[in-house]
């Protein structure tokens, strides 16, 4: 595992950020924020698909007299997001949000950035120092030529000065670009400066597939390098997508422990004797609706699949009309191919409300040698696609003589 980047660790409320505190899923609502009910309703979605904070618009009067009836009531911490008024930042300290995010760009006033500052320390809460490409103060965008990494750097430093003069250091700090590149270079610019915690995104990502695409690219590449504190996928899509996104990223790089199904399947191929893809969409399906924290193979042949998903939980393999149910790599029941989809979600419950030790155990003891059966005979069939027994017979007689040493 990589080692994360050491920082200071700030809360939002109940969530600590940075200090080797796992990395926490955000996201934001796309609701008026003076509609309590239905803002509450994409709270609670929003955290039911993964997000441990969530960030609320706070644009006028009535969105922060919002903020004040559903603080309250919220099953994750809020962050209220303010651009230009700062006046709007101290109504939502009032109102008893858990943290503000500010844009150095839209802000610029510093005894505005002070009083903001002073508010939020006198409530003990963390306010998000929060660059972004498109809206970069006009005198450091002249001064770099545009939105390059050290412009959005040098906004992030500008604005954290401000607060430190106050002595306020309970920040972090995104630096955000719609370019994957530049996004993460000026991150790793910032990490090499600063010790506070990160937030992760590609900002304006667009829609999926491309916008996902640009989010993994971006804030997996901090991440496998141990920068980031905190993320968002910033999609043009329903908000829950971006925090199932940011939730699943997380679960895939073992940042965070798996809460939802990972399906790992073969693409298939011309010796796949089943329709993979539509054995996989019905396995995703069932699986999904059962809500199984688990790992799944789906495989389209019997004669490699086992072996290449044995770090899988579970899985099936088709052959010969048949399902080859394995678990760890190792064959436990054979079903009718008609069945495999709802054994292999069967089996599934059984693994996690019994374990592994246990479903090993109550394997059927014929299953291997059914299975091995099978694979010899669609090798017959079909040959072997990895040759291996031509393969290794190559290799012994290259190998020959090897115990001469050169003269």
């Amino acid at each position: 595992m990589t080692t994360r980047r050491a920082t200071r660790q700030i809360h939002v409320g109940s969530v600590a950020v940075g200090g080797g505190a796992p990395v926490s899923v955000q996201s934001m609502t796309t609701t008026k924020t003076a509609d309590v009910d239905g803002t509450l309703a994409q709270i609670y979605a929003l955290s039911g698909a993964g997000a441990d904070i969530v960030r609320v618009t706070c644009n006028d009067v009535a969105a922060a007299q919002g903020l004040a009836e559903m603080i309250p009531r919220s099953p994750v911490p809020i962050v209220a997001d303010i651009h230009f008024q700062y006046r709007l930042a101290l109504a939502a300290v009032e109102a008893g949000v858990a943290g503000l995010r500010l844009n150095p760009g839209n802000i610029r006033k510093e005894s505005h950035i002070k009083a903001v500052a002073a508010a939020a320390s006198a409530a003990g809460i963390p306010i998000r120092v929060g660059v972004n490409a498109g809206s970069l103060d006009k005198d450091i965008l002249a001064a770099h030529g545009g939105p390059v990494p050290e412009a959005l750097v040098e906004s992030a430093l500008k604005e954290i000065r401000y607060l430190e003069e106050v002595g306020f250091h309970d920040i972090k700090i995104s630096v955000k670009h719609s370019d994957v590149p530049s996004m993460v270079a000026a991150y790793r610019l910032l990490a090499d400066t600063v010790e506070y915690p990160l937030h992760l995104g590609v900002t304006e990502a667009g829609p999926p597939p491309g916008g996902l695409i640009k989010s993994v690219a971006g804030i997996a590449s901090l991440l496998l390098d141990g920068i980031g504190d905190t993320i968002r996928f910033s999609l043009t899509a329903d908000p829950v997508e971006e925090a199932k996104a940011g939730r699943s990223l997380l679960e895939y790089l073992g940042l965070r422990e798996r809460q939802g199904l990972d399906l790992i399947a073969c693409p298939s191929c011309g010796r796949a004797e089943v329709d993979v893809i539509g054995v996989v969409e019905r396995a995703k399906a069932a699986l999904e609706d059962a809500g199984l924290p688990i790992q799944v193979a789906v495989m389209g042949c019997v004669v490699n699949g086992p072996g290449e998903a044995r770090e899988a939980d579970i899985g099936i393999a088709a052959g010969r009309g048949k399902g080859h149910l394995f678990i760890k790599g190792e064959v436990v029941r054979v079903v009718p191919e008609g069945l495999m989809v709802e054994a292999l979600v069967e089996e599934a419950q059984r693994l996690v409300d019994e374990g592994v030790e246990a479903r090993l155990a109550a394997r059927d003891i014929t299953a291997a040698d059914l299975a091995e059966e099978t694979r010899l005979e669609l090798i017959g069939v079909q040959g072997d696609a990895n040759a291996t027994a031509e393969r290794r017979a190559a290799v012994a007689d290259v190998a020959e003589g090897t115990g001469e040493r050169d003269r």
